[in-house]
C-alpha cells in the first residue's frame, strides 16, 4: 500500500519507475535503520517505532513526485510531513541538528543501494530525489531549532518566576549577616542562606530535566490493547447512520496499545473537519502500519489549505480565515496535535487542490514505551 501523506492508497498517477521504487520501501528503510544506529550518536538507544517516524510516508511523497504530471513537485510539496519530522526529533529524541541533518543523508545513500540494479533512475529522478531530501533537512531543522527556542523560552519564563523568592531571602539574609552582631542571628541568616541556595540548586536541575524531555504538556491517557480496525469500524458506522456526508474506511487488522478514548475523539474530530470544510465528498479514512507505526488518516476533497497555515491551524482558538463564519472555537485540531504527541508520535497535513487534504496520525502501535510513566497514565489489564 502506499503510505504517501495525500492518502494516495490506490496508488493513481503512479508511473512504472515510482511503482518500482515503492517497492524498494521496506529494504531502504530496514538499511537506513541499520545505517544509522551504527553511524548517528544515540539513535542505537532509539526503539524502532520513534527511529523510523515518518520517514516511510516521505519515501513513498518522493515516489508520487518521480511520476510526471503528479501535483507533488518533490517529497516536501504539500505537506508539513519533514517539519513535524523535526518537532517529533526534538521531541522524542537526543538528536541535535547535525544528527537530523545526518540521518536524511544516509536516507539518500540507502535509496541508491537499493535502487542500483533494480530500478533505473534517470538524472532526472535523482534531481527530484536530491531536491526532495534538501528541501526536507531545511523544514526539519527549522522545525527543530523552533522547537528547541520554544523550550529556551519557557526555561527564562519559569527561571525569572520561579527563582525570585529564593533569591531574595538569600540577599536578605546576606544583609542580616553583614550587620548581624550577635553570632546567633548571624547563623540563622546564613542557615536560610544555605536552605535558599539548596532550592535554587533544586529548582535549576528540574529545569533541566524539564528542557531534556519532551516539549509540551501530555494528555493523560488510559492505554488499552484493541484493533484500530476495530475502532475505525465503529466510528465510522455512526457517521454513517447519521446520514449527510459519505464515509468511507479502509483498514486491515492492526492490534496495538493506545487510549481508546482520546484516540476516539481524534478520529471524530478529524471526521467532523473534513466534512466542515470539505466539498460535500466521501470522506476517506485508511488505518495502516509498517514498521512499528500506526498511520492513521482522514481526507476530503474541496479547497486546500494553504501552506502558510499549516502550523497556525494546530494552535489553540485558530481557524481557517475563509471559515471564520463555522461553528466551533478552534480547538479540535489542536486536540488531535496534543493526542498524536501523547502517544509519542505526531500528525501531518498533506492538502492540494488536486489531491484534496489529508491528515494523518502518525504513532507507534504500541505506545507503552513512549508515554512515560508520568501522573495520568495508566495501562488497562492486558
Amino acid at each position: 500500500m502506499n503510505l504517501a501523506t495525500d492518502q494516495n492508497c490506490n496508488e493513481r498517477g503512479l508511473s512504472a519507475t515510482a511503482r518500482q521504487f515503492l517497492a524498494l520501501r521496506d529494504a531502504t528503510m530496514t538499511r537506513w535503520e541499520r545505517e544509522i544506529r551504527s553511524r548517528v550518536e544515540g539513535a542505537d538507544a532509539l526503539r524502532s517505532p520513534v527511529l523510523t517516524n515518518t520517514l516511510p510516508a516521505f519515501f513513498d511523497n518522493i515516489a508520487e513526485a518521480l511520476s510526471p504530471g503528479h501535483c507533488r513537485q518533490d517529497a516536501t510539496s504539500n505537506t508539513n510531513a519533514a517539519a513535524v519530522h523535526g518537532s517529533e526529533r526534538a521531541r522524542m529524541t537526543p538528536f541535535g541538528p547535525d544528527q537530523v541533518i545526518h540521518e536524511y543523508q544516509i536516507l539518500r545513500e540507502s535509496i541508491a543501494a537499493e535502487a542500483d540494479g533494480r530500478v533505473a533512475l534517470t538524472a532526472a529522478d535523482w534531481n527530484v530525489i536530491d531536491r526532495s531530501i534538501n528541501h526536507a533537512v531545511r523544514e526539519a531543522v527549522r522545525e527543530f531549532v523552533l522547537i528547541q527556542d520554544d523550550l529556551r523560552r519557557k526555561l527564562a519564563a519559569s527561571l525569572s518566576h520561579d527563582m525570585r523568592t529564593p533569591l531574595a531571602v538569600i540577599m536578605n539574609g546576606a544583609e542580616v549577616v553583614q550587620i548581624a552582631s550577635d553570632p546567633a542571628i548571624a547563623r540563622r541568616a546564613a542557615a536560610k542562606i544555605a536552605s535558599n541556595a539548596q532550592r535554587l540548586a533544586h529548582m535549576m536541575t528540574e529545569l533541566l530535566d524539564a528542557l531534556t524531555s519532551n516539549a509540551g504538556e501530555q494528555l493523560p491517557l488510559e492505554l488499552s490493547a484493541f484493533d484500530m480496525a476495530d475502532l475505525v469500524a465503529e466510528v465510522s458506522a455512526e457517521y454513517r447512520q447519521s446520514g449527510g456526508v459519505e464515509v468511507c474506511a479502509r483498514t486491515e487488522p492492526i492490534h496495538g496499545f493506545w487510549c481508546r478514548r482520546t484516540m476516539r475523539r481524534a478520529l471524530e474530530n478529524l471526521i467532523n473537519n473534513a466534512i466542515k470544510y470539505g466539498d460535500g465528498g466521501a470522506v476517506g479514512i485508511v488505518a495502516a502500519h509498517t514498521r512499528g507505526r500506526l498511520m492513521l488518516s482522514v481526507h476530503n476533497t474541496g479547497n486546500p489549505i494553504p501552506k502558510e497555515r499549516y502550523g497556525p491551524i494546530f494552535d489553540y482558538l485558530t481557524r481557517d480565515g475563509a471559515a471564520a463564519a463555522a461553528e466551533g472555537w478552534g480547538v479540535g485540531l489542536p486536540f488531535v496535535k496534543r493526542v498524536a504527541e501523547s502517544h509519542g508520535g505526531s500528525i501531518a497535513v498533506d492538502s492540494a487542490p488536486e489531491t484534496g487534504t489529508t491528515f494523518l496520525i502518525d504513532i507507534p502501535v504500541d505506545c507503552t514505551p513512549f508515554v512515560g510513566s508520568a501522573s495520568g497514565h495508566s495501562l488497562a489489564a492486558r
